[in-house]
């Protein structure tokens, strides 16, 4: 009997020890995904906001971050993260928006403008936005998110891995 007690508690021992104090649970199967629109018009038709709808295919979490950045400039790009302020003609405006995990909202503003159709064409119509979903987990503090390439080299994102949607 004593050496079953023995043996049962040297197999518990043996079970029980584990040295794989390196292992580290990962979420693979949640991904920053990114898409881009399609140029957008900013008009008092449409109140000067567009909503984006966010494709099928784009995994929405609710702790998923949102970025929107606008095209600025072309060759090469710049992205500029909003809300983002601007001035033309003597004019304060800024680019914002709001999200959830369907659509992302984006909408023209001015402080002192109540009829924004006083803004120079290129500031309204052709505008072009990308729109970065990241899982909170791949968050850091240290991650510049005003930094456009940053967040997409953080992020493991590739021009091709962006979507264009209408």
């Amino acid at each position: 009997m004593k050496y079953i007690t023995l043996l049962f508690a040297l197999a518990i021992t043996l079970t029980s020890c584990n040295s794989n104090d390196d292992f580290i649970d990962t979420d693979t199967d949640t991904i920053a995904q990114s898409f881009e629109t399609r140029p957008v018009n900013f008009t008092a038709a449409n109140n000067y906001e567009v909503v984006i709808q966010t494709p099928n295919s784009i995994d929405q979490f609710e702790n998923d971050m949102t970025l929107v950045y606008l095209l600025q400039n072309e060759q090469p790009d710049t992205w500029v993260l909003l809300p983002q302020v601007f001035y033309a003609a003597n004019f304060e405006y800024q680019y914002n928006y709001s999200a959830t995990s369907t659509s992302t909202t984006i909408l023209l503003d001015s402080p002192v403008l109540s009829d924004l159709d006083f803004l120079p064409n290129q500031e309204l119509l052709g505008k072009i936005f990308r729109i970065v979903r990241i899982p909170v987990a791949d968050f850091s503090s240290d991650l510049d998110i005003n930094n456009y390439d940053a967040v997409m080299n953080a992020v493991g994102l590739d021009t091709q891995d962006i979507m264009v949607i209408e």
